[in-house]
């Protein structure tokens, strides 16, 4: 069975990437690995607070230490999903054969907006962000279930 691996892409790996992906972790989907990063990350920084308390409203405990987006990150993922356009193009000019798996997380679901910076904002600020990425991680949540029947067929 072919495992889909996907990165959430944010700045700092401190708020959005690892929101991302506690939220598509604690879906628990047989056969998806998450990881997350960030373009400007300092390797081993905390979760911010705020968004450890804002999943923890929700009964998810984040234990995250952010990492720096790498080449080895890009060959991991089968998805790489940026929080905004800005992330998407910086992705794309560092590691150019990222093209065609790297999208923003809206894009890669048939939207378009970026998913708002909570970074240096209130509780409340961090709680919009929490409820919009659960919003789309549910979504990801079905296409990823989708994509992984379609692989199934696919063999059968």
């Amino acid at each position: 069975m072919n495992q889909t691996n996907v990165l959430f892409v944010c700045t700092g790996n401190t708020c959005r990437s690892p929101m991302a992906e506690a939220l598509l972790r604690h879906k628990q989907l047989p056969h998806v690995q998450v990881r997350s990063a960030g373009i400007f990350a300092l390797d081993g920084s905390d979760a911010s607070q705020h968004a450890k308390a804002v999943l923890a409203e929700k009964g998810i405990d984040i234990d995250h230490r952010a990492s720096l987006l790498t080449k080895e990150h890009i060959d991991w993922a089968t998805y790489v999903l940026t929080m905004t356009e800005s992330h998407k193009q910086h992705v794309l000019a560092r590691f150019p054969e990222a093209e065609g798996k790297t999208f923003t997380l809206n894009e890669f679901l048939g939207g378009g907006e970026d998913v708002i910076d909570p970074f240096g904002g209130s509780i409340d600020v961090y709680r919009q962000t929490r409820d919009e990425l659960e919003q789309a991680i549910e979504k990801l949540h079905e296409k990823l279930h989708e994509k992984l029947h379609e692989k199934l067929h696919e063999k059968l």
